[in-house]
């Protein structure tokens, strides 16, 4: 049996359940009422069962029928779909567009990104929401996350690569003219340190040391949820913090930071776009995904 016959009749038995009876059926398809008579009996033939009860004042679908309907009008209705939205690339991005991502980053990074495209297509509105842990996107209804480093499996998500980012542990001169400067990574537990934390626990840092990738917990002096307060508390002296390059490069090339421990530092960090998996991206989500693919192809996103 060929492609086109596993296929054949499929959209006449959908249209003729879905009407009062094969002359309604024929009309809306414009053939006669035998044809679509036969069109059916071909697919119960082949199927090897009966879809419709055929009555002298009704037509109704019988049990077999009403489960192949289901299958066959999702399979429909998911196909118009695609084609609506790849008729439509041309149209421009609108409706809201809501987007979680890491707080620093998402600021850094991100946001600049989606002011361009606010501006360049006023049809969109956006749901911005900065949060430094991993959300599920479906159940908080959200069309695209962004975050560091491994996403894991997270089913019905598709995750893509946009950038990486490096890693630097750095304080405030300050700082280290009162402490002094870390040398290895078992001097650290003799600083002041500002993590982040999860359900009332230090995160750690990632380091690498003779070429090992490995986690340390540091003394957890300053527990802060936010990236740009992590950043603040650094500024003002009150210990070491580890954060992404593109968030504190400006203040160590002011000065305002100082990097240290650099021989530890780890593999860059990869930077992640995740969406809830769907047989075809709206013009809004897939507008911003492609530009943000673009600008880290480019190195636009460092």
């Amino acid at each position: 049996m060929s492609l086109n016959d596993s296929f054949s009749g499929i959209p006449t038995f959908v249209i003729t359940a879905r009407s009062a009876s094969f002359t309604d059926a024929g009309e809306r398809l414009g053939i006669s009422k035998s044809a679509v008579g036969k069109a059916i009996a071909r697919l119960e033939r082949r199927l090897g069962v009966m879809l419709f009860h055929r009555t002298t004042r009704r037509l109704s679908l019988t049990a077999d029928g009403e489960a192949y309907l289901a299958a066959c009008s999702g399979a429909l209705d998911e196909i118009r779909d695609v084609e609506n939205c790849l008729t439509s690339k041309a149209h421009e991005p609108s409706g809201q567009l809501r987007v979680d991502m890491p707080v620093a980053l998402g600021r850094r990074l991100i946001l600049p990104v989606m002011l361009d495209i606010g501006q360049r297509f006023p049809g969109l509105s956006f749901m911005l929401t900065f949060n430094d842990h991993l959300i599920d996107p479906v159940e908080e209804g959200v069309d695209l996350v962004i975050r560091f480093g491994d996403p894991g499996n997270h089913q019905g998500l598709i995750a893509r690569p946009l950038t990486q980012q490096r890693l630097i542990i750095c304080a405030a001169p300050a700082y280290l003219r009162r402490n002094g400067t870390p040398q290895t990574l078992t001097d650290v537990h003799d600083h002041a340190c500002i993590v982040s934390h999860r359900r009332g626990q230090p995160l750690g840092w990632r380091v690498a040391e003779l070429g090992d990738a490995l986690r340390i917990v540091p003394p957890g002096t300053h527990q802060v949820g936010d990236g740009l307060a992590m950043i603040d508390f650094a500024l003002a002296g009150l210990g070491l913090c580890q954060m992404p390059l593109c968030v504190v490069r400006e203040h160590l090339e002011s000065g305002a930071l100082v990097s240290v421990l650099s021989a530890y530092e780890p593999e860059p960090l990869i930077v992640y776009a995740l969406w809830p998996k769907t047989a075809h991206l709206r013009p809004k989500v897939r507008c911003l995904i492609d530009t943000l693919i673009e600008l880290g192809e480019v190195g636009k996103l460092e």
